[in-house]
């Protein structure tokens, strides 16, 4: 049952068996309320997923608010109860507060719960959905997840030097090596991937019901867990995509894309469509980020401009030394490379002791000049 310790959207809760059993039979076999009740933050998730299942119990309506009020008291009761034997009175105040707030809003929460369980239920096909739950629990390397909770993008380094700029409201699992003849990472929403070239070591990105392949090269995937369509990307190189073995029924056969191509996986239908002119996709277009149109290609480019330009196109911040780098120019070509191989490739070129120390979104470059 340590399972459920990782749970953290209301599906994996109405996927679990001995929940479902709990809730609608009150049959308790593996202790979930006294789980439920050791943390006030699962304790309100829980209870989003008790009101969810019953509703989805109920042929013709959703729980009359009067309903969702009693479910709600019942609970809260039960938290302050325990709050009261650990005698922690502040937390107890907080928690009568919000216990008014949550039950005057609890049946428009409820209606947009349902709405998900909903696309989840009718729009897509259960036995074909597959979660990031699922995905993480097949690896036993021993994952790193970073959530990107914040309003812009950020910046993941992999232990082999490839980049991630996750956008918000997404998460990626990762191991903090990558050991064997693989590279397997895990993402639930949207990344822009740039991979160190290893032909030994392939990359493989799980993302909903696909996974991407690659060697070395970048792409852009965005596969949010309550939307229709999972697309793929390519700026630079060359990707492989095919349906998760986790699916059923689908076709098991590998999708070329080159850059400039993208495919959209109609999950409802189970159907990969591939697009060879994304300019034509106004879907596409309009999702078009700083980091897919700027070029990386510098010749004779003043160092302040080719740093201004990794600043827009990775959101990032980069302290660095104007005085003594304001006549260095360069002619180089960094289309192809993660963020940090093109620090170290400017870096080299500068020459003069030049270094760079990378700390999430914010990079500090020293140097004694120019050569």
């Amino acid at each position: 049952m340590q399972k459920r310790n990782n749970y953290i959207e209301i599906e994996d809760f109405l996927a679990d068996e001995s929940f479902q059993l709990w809730i609608l039979s009150n049959v308790d076999e593996q202790g979930w309320e006294e789980w439920t009740l050791e943390n006030l933050q699962r304790a309100k998730l829980v209870e989003d997923a008790r009101l969810v299942l019953l509703a989805m119990r109920v042929p013709e309506s959703h729980l009359s608010s009067n309903e969702v009020h009693e479910a709600l008291q019942k609970t809260w009761r039960k938290i302050e109860q325990r709050e009261e034997l650990s005698q922690n009175t502040s937390k107890i105040r907080k928690l009568k507060i919000q216990r008014y707030w949550i039950s005057g809003v609890a049946a428009a929460v409820l209606v947009c719960l349902f709405s998900v369980w909903f696309f989840k239920n009718d729009i897509l096909p259960n036995d074909n959905v597959v979660t990031y739950n699922e995905l993480i629990q097949d690896n036993d390397e021993g994952l790193v997840e970073q959530t990107n909770n914040s309003e812009k993008s950020q910046i993941i380094t992999l232990s082999d030097g490839s980049s991630v700029l996750l956008q918000p409201n997404s998460k990626l699992s990762y191991p903090k090596i990558f050991t064997g003849n693989e590279r397997k990472v895990y993402l639930s929403g949207e990344g822009f991937f740039e991979i160190s070239k290893n032909p030994k070591k392939p990359f493989f990105v799980y993302a909903n019901e696909i996974v991407t392949r690659v060697v070395g090269t970048s792409f852009r995937i965005k596969a949010y867990p309550d939307q229709q369509n999972v697309e793929v990307l390519v700026r630079t190189g060359k990707v492989k995509v095919k349906s998760n073995n986790l699916v059923r029924n689908t076709d098991s056969k590998e999708i070329v894309l080159l850059p400039n191509q993208a495919l959209r996986f109609v999950r409802k239908e189970l159907v990969f469509n591939k697009i060879t002119n994304i300019t034509q996709d106004p879907i596409l277009v309009s999702s078009v980020r700083n980091i897919e149109q700027l070029s990386f290609e510098f010749t004779d480019i003043p160092v302040a401009q080719i740093l201004e330009t990794i600043e827009q196109a990775y959101l990032v911040d980069i302290d660095f030394p104007h005085d003594k780098l304001k006549d260095c120019r360069l002619t180089t070509s960094l289309s192809d490379q993660p963020l940090a191989e093109k620090l170290k490739i400017i870096c080299k070129s500068i020459g003069n002791d030049t270094n760079y120390e990378m700390n999430g979104n914010q990079i500090v470059i020293t140097s004694s000049g120019c050569n």
